[in-house]
């Protein structure tokens, strides 16, 4: 095999969420082998990416997470106040360059304390006014300004939180295949904590099996280790 060959392989089984141990595995290489790999996947994949016009992320999105740290990262002023309802749901959205005057953009929506990557939009093809009120209407049901947000953090947010809702038991949106690739690659694993202040919090929202949801969270963490609160309807 060669390098190159390694390397498109290396893409492939990131991109089906493989952890650099489990690439280890499946090539017959040391972790440590793998874990350069995967860097190095990353870095040719961004070089070869449309480039980067924009990324925006919900004003509140670091409430109750651990983030290590980042003084790079942007953090609302006030994490506590007109946050009922979006705490734990964080809005991203990513817009690279689509020949001369387009862009073309992608949305997620992460649950950050549970479910993961609830929803995803995109890709949409639009031009740069066009794209300014679109992000309006995406971030409308967050109180303040969305944040102008480093490509690492979006990445962080959408696939940290994805893979800490595969550790309890749950897979993303079906729709964020088409749009994951607008994130560019993400060496792992995450730095944040996520979960609340730790914990897994299931909210319950519309349309949601609460039964089974707390079903597959006694089985990954155990009973009176993760918290549920139901939305009154």
């Amino acid at each position: 095999m060669t390098a190159d060959d390694q390397l498109e392989q290396v893409h492939l089984l990131r991109r089906q969420g493989h952890t650099p141990k489990q690439i280890a595995r499946s090539l017959g290489i040391k972790p440590a082998e793998a874990s350069r790999l995967v860097r190095a996947a990353a870095a040719r994949a961004e070089v070869a990416a449309p480039a980067l016009v924009g990324c925006w992320i919900s004003p509140t999105w670091s409430t109750g997470l651990g983030l290590g740290d980042h003084p790079d990262w942007p953090v609302h002023g006030d994490t506590t106040a007109d946050t009922v309802g979006t705490d734990g749901l964080v809005a991203v959205l990513v817009a690279r360059r689509h020949r001369h005057d387009k862009v073309s953009v992608c949305g997620y929506l992460a649950d950050v304390y549970c479910l993961g990557v609830k929803n995803a939009l995109g890709p949409m093809v639009m031009d740069e006014l066009d794209l300014r009120s679109f992000r309006g209407e995406f971030f409308a049901g967050y109180h303040g300004e969305p944040l102008d947000a480093p490509i690492e953090l979006a990445r962080e947010i959408v696939f940290g939180s994805l893979a800490f809702a595969r550790g309890l038991g749950f897979e993303p949106h079906p729709d964020f295949a088409a749009a994951e690739e607008h994130l560019g690659e993400w060496t792992g694993p995450s730095t944040i904590t996520f979960g609340r202040d730790g914990r897994p919090l299931y909210v319950a929202g519309p349309g949601d099996n609460p039964g089974s949801v707390i079903r597959r969270l006694e089985s990954a963490v155990g009973e009176g280790n993760y918290d549920y609160v139901a939305v009154p309807v």
